[in-house]
């Protein structure tokens, strides 16, 4: 029986959305961001240790990922995000206290760490909450204008990283970035968090261990079972998992390449920064495009993904600071598919193990990630970065020719719908 959503109670919904909008500002207003590789360099780090210290960061966020969302299904999510900028802020004071190597393996321990916390346990409580609240159908909404606050977040530490550099130097940045990040924790608890009494029936022969309660009762190593049997067995949810995983890591990695890149246009130092401020207005337009790309269907979100391939592509190998208008439509399109695909695969999961299956598509992105630093390093060691970028664009323009060649539905069918329906199938 599918079930009416009923008028949302506008402080209930506001609630929800201003904290997390809230949360993921602050979480983002980190000062060292801009700075940290500078930090790594004046602290006399080689680029293999820095090469190094990168690898412990994602392998960070590989390990603790997926035990993490576990955790986030059996303990209170709320508890987890308030934690999690605590972890990264004591990653942060270590590297600023004693600035050294081994300070910064372990900060960056703490870093992946405290980002795997998050990872899972935000989309999981956000969808519970507005599934309770009966509007499940606002999510991509909601979190595209949570990315685009993340991204004003990453904006406003790039303006003050430097004039706080300027007064205070690292120690001022790096007090500034803690504060930050227990800001962060102080909104989290403003979180509201109810867990439904009873799991969702799931359908036959595709039943996930017994007793999934959303209670808690559950232990963490069934709750973790759960997640990846669910997986596992139910295309669906491994095909959405699937696709989170290859939509969001090609862009997210080439991201840490557009300072290369807009020097090899020729343009100075001083314009780097200009053309990267264009990419992220790409990226907070394209998450705040998340509501008219919910009625997006197979073919429209195939040809979404063609347009950051195509784009992507283009506006790299046109060797010209223009070709970073194109980089920033393909960076915005991205982010839109980014977060319609979370929509989807959020839509298809049932049972009590959500945060534990988000947390393996957020694992198999950092697999992804890693792979494709390995990729771009060797296609631009040999033909440069433009044709590195063009080359790394090729699995969007992939994805794009699969979704075009599965069965078509009759229809477009809108994020909120599909949201319905697996509500309905709960």
């Amino acid at each position: 029986m599918i079930r009416i959503a009923s008028r949302v109670p506008d402080p209930a919904v506001r609630r929800l959305t201003t904290t997390l909008y809230g949360y993921a500002f602050l979480s983002d207003l980190v000062l060292l961001y801009p700075l940290y590789v500078v930090l790594l360099a004046d602290t006399g780090l080689s680029v293999g240790q820095i090469s190094s210290l990168f690898v412990i960061w994602s392998a960070a966020g590989i390990l603790f990922e997926v035990p993490s969302g576990a955790w986030a299904d059996v303990v209170s999510r709320r508890l987890l995000l308030c934690l999690a900028p605590l972890v990264t802020a004591a990653g942060y004071a270590i590297w600023v206290l004693v600035p050294s190597y081994p300070a910064f393996a372990v900060g960056f321990l703490l870093w992946g760490a405290g980002g795997a916390l998050v990872s899972g346990a935000l989309e999981a409580l956000v969808w519970t909450e507005l599934d309770r609240l009966g509007a499940v159908g606002r999510y991509a909404r909601v979190l595209g204008r949570a990315r685009t606050a993340g991204v004003l977040g990453v904006v406003a530490s790039g303006v003050l990283a430097g004039p706080v550099l300027a007064v205070g130097g690292y120690p001022a940045v790096g007090v500034a970035s803690v504060l930050a990040c227990l800001l962060a924790a102080a909104v989290a608890a403003r979180f509201p968090e109810h867990r439904p009494p009873t799991a969702a029936p799931v359908p036959a022969g595709e039943r996930e261990p017994a007793n999934l309660d959303d209670d808690g009762d559950l232990g963490w190593w069934d709750t973790l079972r759960a997640g990846v049997a669910q997986v596992r067995t139910r295309p669906p949810v491994r095909a959405a998992v699937l696709l989170v995983a290859v939509v969001a890591a090609d862009w997210g990695a080439l991201d840490e390449y557009t300072p290369l890149l807009a020097l090899d246009t020729g343009v100075g130092t001083q314009a780097v920064p200009l053309l990267l401020l264009l990419l992220w207005a790409g990226v907070t337009i394209g998450g705040l495009l998340a509501p008219a790309g919910e009625r997006l269907g197979h073919r429209g979100y195939a040809a979404l993904l063609g347009l950051v391939g195509v784009a992507l592509a283009g506006g790299a190998l046109t060797g010209h600071p223009g070709g970073f208008v194109l980089l920033a439509v393909a960076f915005g399109a991205a982010q839109l598919a980014t977060v319609l695909a979370d929509a989807r695969l959020q839509a298809r999961i049932t049972g009590s193990s959500r945060a534990t299956v988000t947390s393996l598509a957020g694992m198999a992105t950092d697999v992804l990630i890693i792979g494709t630093y390995a990729c771009y390093g060797l296609v631009a060691t040999v033909a440069g970065n433009a044709v590195a970028f063009a080359v790394t664009a090729g699995p969007y323009l992939i994805v794009a020719l699969v979704l075009l060649n599965r069965r078509q539905r009759p229809a477009a069918v809108p994020t909120s719908v599909i949201a319905t329906a697996a509500r309905s199938r709960d």
